[in-house]
């Protein structure tokens, strides 16, 4: 049955951009844990919804919107943040509830009967187009060609960011940069399980990934394949037995998380 599925085109745009999501998935959310920032993740990820509304409101892709929003609000986070030097969770919610609301707010505005944003929230990797799987690739492209280019920056700015602007190191620049390939990566995965579980997808992976090896680049490969398994069996088992597949992937995930962490007797790590 899973074999004759690959006769479709939509469930081998799914295959690849499980694969490609996966990828960038374990490379950004190794820097997300480790730099701790997955609530600005989330803040970023929940305002990108604005952007999704505005692109049903205006005619154009809605995933362009939620790009052009989540890279607005991660780029207005991080400024904000360094110039107020106020509570960063504060400003995190702040543009969590306004990107919500906005969307809410555009879709509306729309004439007729509102769209179905289901897939955008939870996320159907079924349903990935060939633009969200050409995005996929290009944030791969980025992606990696920043972290094997730049490792070295990242090791040092992800250890200590002070002593890294001792030695001169652009940390304002990697800082930018890195909130900039966040909001590229949270795009990718909206299709794939939605703004509502992105971030289970970006910090699961990495935290398996942590209880065996605290070496930067072993956890970014095995939480790229962690990712990888997860994604390509909550994909068969969704199109096997039709069940949402972005709900299926974080259960897989979150499951082998619990059972390995208990295992260790690191349950209760950060």
């Amino acid at each position: 049955m899973i074999i004759e599925a690959f006769k479709y085109d939509f469930f081998k745009n799914a295959f690849i951009a499980a694969i490609l999501a996966s990828i960038v998935c374990g490379i950004i959310g190794t820097i997300i844990v480790e730099k701790k920032l997955v609530m600005m993740s989330g803040g970023i990820a929940h305002t990108s919804f604005g952007g999704i509304g505005l692109g049903y409101l205006l005619g154009f892709e809605p995933i362009l919107g939620a790009f052009g929003f989540s890279v607005l609000a991660a780029l207005s986070i991080s400024t904000i943040n360094r110039i107020a030097r106020t509570n960063s969770d504060a400003i995190v919610g702040i543009f969590w509830s306004v990107g919500m609301s906005l969307g809410i707010f555009f879709v509306s505005l729309m004439p007729g009967y509102p769209p179905d944003m289901t897939s955008y929230l939870f996320g159907d990797i079924l349903t990935v187009s060939n633009l969200s799987l050409n995005m996929m690739i290009i944030a791969n492209i980025v992606v990696l060609s920043s972290i094997i280019i730049l490792f070295n920056y990242w090791k040092l700015y992800l250890f200590d960011e002070e002593f890294s602007e001792v030695l001169g190191i652009p940390t304002r620049f990697l800082e930018k940069f890195l909130f900039i390939m966040i909001a590229l990566t949270i795009v990718v995965l909206l299709r794939v399980v939605g703004i509502i579980l992105v971030i289970a997808l970006l910090t699961i992976p990495p935290s398996i990934a942590k209880l065996f090896t605290y070496d930067l680049k072993n956890m970014m490969i095995i939480s790229s394949i962690l990712g990888i398994v997860f994604t390509i069996l909550g994909l068969f088992l969704s199109y096997a037995f039709n069940i949402a597949s972005g709900a299926t992937i974080i259960l897989l995930s979150a499951t082998t998380y619990f059972i390995l962490a208990f295992l260790k007797g690191r349950i209760f790590d950060n």
